[in-house]
């Protein structure tokens, strides 16, 4: 019994190793990794995802003061109701590296021409190009010259044409800007004739006072006396339209009626002369029809009074006839 069994065990073997020689070889699949399908083309994974944050981190964020809030939302205000038709950002994130998000910047105000204003949180640069203009308002953070080199190391890097850094706190020099020439920002000579050029829009900047101090503006004249106006001054400049629009309606309205009431006037005094005229002519109507009576009434008399002495006559004839006829028979 116990020697039947290996016995056993090795013709099931060889049977088994005869019908596997005997067979076609068995195809085993190959693991392949998921592909992805990204636009038309397919590929061997997904994109490793990079967060790109739209806000600071609490340790990282930096307060901001009133003054240099109010620079900035007036330039931002002012530029995004004049410059139609481009894209007008503050304070968010512009990434120009598509794999470090370290490589980032956050200026006070930049604009994008040619672009739709849409909504957006971050601006990456290789999605919808570089911003032509950058504007970075000095606050205690960079006032120190290594920190603002280091914020320009990051504009050299960035791909932005122009850059403006206004200091409201620097009397001699408030506005210093770069150009990107040849690839590289060149800062503007100080005594330059075009220093408050505005290449990207074709502008000029001024510094124009405001109740926070002073305040970075854009004109459109070099002299700058044709300022882009805030909101608060273009609600000023409506209500005071709005006011004289009034005015002129109230003025318009008070000559409207006083020429009515002179017409109405006029009117009065045209229906009294006509009424006038006609009680005239009708008296004189009736004076000449009071003297055609008596005249009628004479003409009577007259035709009457002939009428009788015709009649007396005739008598007197008829008496002296009848005398004489008397005397003949007698």
């Amino acid at each position: 019994m116990f020697g039947w069994a290996p016995l056993r065990r090795e013709m099931c073997y060889r049977s088994l190793m005869s019908h596997v020689e005997s067979s076609a070889p068995l195809e085993v699949p190959l693991s392949r990794p998921a592909s992805v399908r990204i636009g038309r083309h397919r590929y061997v994974r997904a994109p490793t995802p990079i967060h790109f944050p739209s806000e600071e981190s609490l340790e990282d964020a930096v307060s901001e003061t009133k003054r240099h809030l109010e620079v900035r939302t007036t330039l931002y205000l002012l530029m995004k109701d004049a410059l139609a038709g481009h894209a007008i950002g503050s304070d968010q994130f512009v990434y120009w590296d598509a794999r470090d998000p370290q490589k980032c910047l956050s200026p006070d105000v930049f604009v994008k021409r040619g672009t739709s204003d849409a909504l957006f949180d971050t601006w990456k640069v290789w999605e919808r190009g570089a911003p032509e203009l950058a504007v970075e308002v000095v606050s205690a953070s960079d006032r120190r010259d290594s920190d603002w080199d280091e914020k320009m190391e990051r504009y050299q890097a960035s791909g932005i044409a122009e850059v403006v850094r206004f200091d409201p706190m620097n009397a001699t020099c408030p506005i210093r800007a770069w150009d990107r020439v040849e690839g590289e920002l060149l800062e503007r000579s100080p005594d330059s004739s075009d220093l408050c050029e505005c290449a990207t829009l074709g502008m000029w900047w001024v510094v124009a006072p405001s109740a926070f101090g002073p305040q970075l503006r854009l004109a459109r004249d070099r002299e700058g006396r044709d300022l882009l106006a805030t909101p608060d001054e273009q609600r000023l400049s409506l209500a005071a339209q709005l006011a004289e629009e009034r005015r002129a309606r109230a003025h318009a309205e008070h000559e409207r009626l006083l020429a009515e009431h002179e017409r109405q006037l006029a009117e009065h005094a045209r229906v009294a002369a006509e009424q006038k005229l006609q009680l005239e002519a009708e008296a004189r109507q009736r004076e000449a029809e009071a003297r055609q009576r008596e005249a009628e009434a004479r003409q009577r008399e007259e035709d009457a009074r002939v009428a009788a002495e015709r009649e007396r006559d005739a008598a007197l004839a008829e008496l002296a006839k009848l005398r004489a006829e008397t005397s003949r028979k007698s």
